[in-house]
């Protein structure tokens, strides 16, 4: 049985904001866990704002 991770969306937003960022490598190497309180600020700000924009929300 398979369990590879099913991406939603959402997901992919949040990993192209992440990269437009900078955050990747820090990402990949250490895991979503040990961006700084600022660095997901940043990033849930851009989330939101481009979900605005596009009419998500």
């Amino acid at each position: 049985m398979s369990r590879d991770k099913i991406f939603y969306t959402k997901d992919i937003l949040k990993l192209e904001v992440a990269e437009q960022l900078g955050y990747d490598e820090k990402i990949r190497r250490a895991g979503w866990g040990e961006l700084t309180s600022i660095e997901s600020g940043r990033i849930g700000g851009m989330i939101n704002r481009y979900m605005h924009e596009y009419g998500w929300l």
